[in-house]
């Protein structure tokens, strides 16, 4: 039985650090176990110029654990005035290294995003000319469109179009949650690539509402049927280069989480390798935990995998992992994955 397991350190291709208090409380938590990380830029007010990028990044940089060789890959928040120019400039000289595309509307801090499609083809153009790759939120907003089926309608209705009428756009769909996203991916041709969450993997949406609410394991995209976490599941295991590992780990304080209308998003920084661990473990995986966490992420964005490891050990007795986080405005609570884990980092 294997009770030892080294990788490469692995990246972290869609993360939340917030910013102020939040940030220099939850950042620890990602550069602890993470070389790499794409930042989201949905902050108040969202981050949508290169010089927006070029200032959040210094105060992550100052917010670092001393010693830390953290390394925070920055995006810009595509608006429907976002300038071509300035992404450009922004990607020519290393300043950011995608950007992220929130239709207006769909998650945490997205109704500066994108409602008109067609008002930001000339930025997609560009992106597609200097082979700069943008991540996806895929969901459609359209309130008459369940929210179960808002990933499947998007694949069909935005998704698809829009590379069609970009084609050289390397593309990132994130937070895949469905096997129709999973089989798009799969079978789509072009540079197209899909992020898997950590609690995606470990959970459906009987977890969320059966027996009450929890509010903790509220998401979105939300989580989906069982078969959907199956798929996922498979497609994450599979050893298949377009599936990497995307945490979208989003701090919110308790008291946002735990009330009449509660923030989505999961915190999972603390503790993602050990879950993964578990699932690939469960899933008779491990031998591709490494390309999941280290190697196919790095490939679909044109950078070197990381040549420094980190190691994973299987005890006996659980890890100890807190259940909160403490910053200076209240707790943040940590994903519980529901059973004890027992692969911890050394």
């Amino acid at each position: 039985m294997t009770d030892t397991l080294t990788l490469r350190r692995p990246d972290d291709w869609h993360l939340h650090l917030r910013d102020g208090a939040m940030l220099r409380a939850v950042l620890p938590e990602s550069a602890r176990d993470f070389a790499r990380a794409i930042i989201m830029p949905n902050l108040v007010p969202p981050v949508v110029t290169g010089a927006d990028a070029a200032r959040y990044r210094d105060r992550i940089l100052a917010a670092l654990p001393e010693g830390s060789g953290f390394t925070p890959l920055m995006t810009l928040y595509l608006t429907e005035e976002t300038d071509p120019a300035d992404v450009a400039a922004a990607h020519a000289n290393g300043l950011i290294t995608a950007v992220k595309l929130y239709p207006a509307g769909a998650t945490t801090n997205s109704a500066s995003g994108v409602s008109n499609f067609d008002n930001v083809r000339g930025v997609l153009e560009t992106m597609a000319e200097i082979g700069l790759p943008l991540c996806f939120h895929g969901e459609v907003t359209d309130p008459s469109v369940d929210i179960f089926d808002r990933e499947d309608v998007f694949l069909d209705t935005v998704l698809d179009p829009l590379r069609r009428a970009t084609p050289g756009l390397k593309v990132t769909l994130e937070h895949v949650t469905t096997s129709q996203g999973v089989d798009y991916i799969t079978q789509a041709d072009g540079e197209i690539a899909g992020t898997i969450t950590t609690h995606h993997l470990m959970i459906n949406r009987n977890h969320i509402l059966a027996g009450g609410i929890r509010p903790h394991y509220y998401c979105l995209p939300v989580a989906k049927r069982a078969t959907h976490q199956e798929a996922l599941r498979r497609a994450a295991t599979s050893g298949n280069p377009r599936f990497f590992l995307g945490t979208d780990s989003a701090p919110h304080l308790d008291a946002a989480k735990e009330t009449a209308c509660g923030c989505a998003g999961c915190f999972t920084a603390t503790n993602t390798l050990s879950c993964l661990a578990h699932v690939f473990e469960e899933e008779g995986a491990l031998d591709r935990l490494e390309g999941f966490t280290s190697l196919n992420g790095p490939a679909h964005y044109g950078l070197p995998a990381n040549e420094d490891t980190i190691t994973l050990v299987k005890s006996a007795t659980p890890v100890d992992y807190p259940a909160q986080i403490a910053t200076p405005n209240g707790p943040v609570t940590l994903f519980d994955p529901g059973h004890p884990l027992f692969w911890r980092v050394t």
